[in-house]
């Protein structure tokens, strides 16, 4: 069985990026939602060598 996936909602991918990047020069916590729907808060550890992906999801287009 596989962890739900971990999601970020409300911010730009850029100033996650930007985070991502200090946080694996330095080591720091990144908060995420565990899961989707229902925010559950999670904290991942990022650091040098730790492999993280983002996939953004487009805005749903209006009309």
């Amino acid at each position: 069985m596989s962890a739900p996936p971990y999601t970020i909602s409300n911010r730009e991918l850029a100033e996650v990026q930007e985070e991502i990047a200090a946080a694996q020069r330095e080591g720091g916590w990144l908060l995420v939602n565990n899961g989707e729907g229902t925010r559950r808060d999670a904290y991942i550890w990022v650091g040098g060598g730790i492999p993280i992906a983002l996939v953004p999801i487009p805005a749903d287009p209006v009309g």
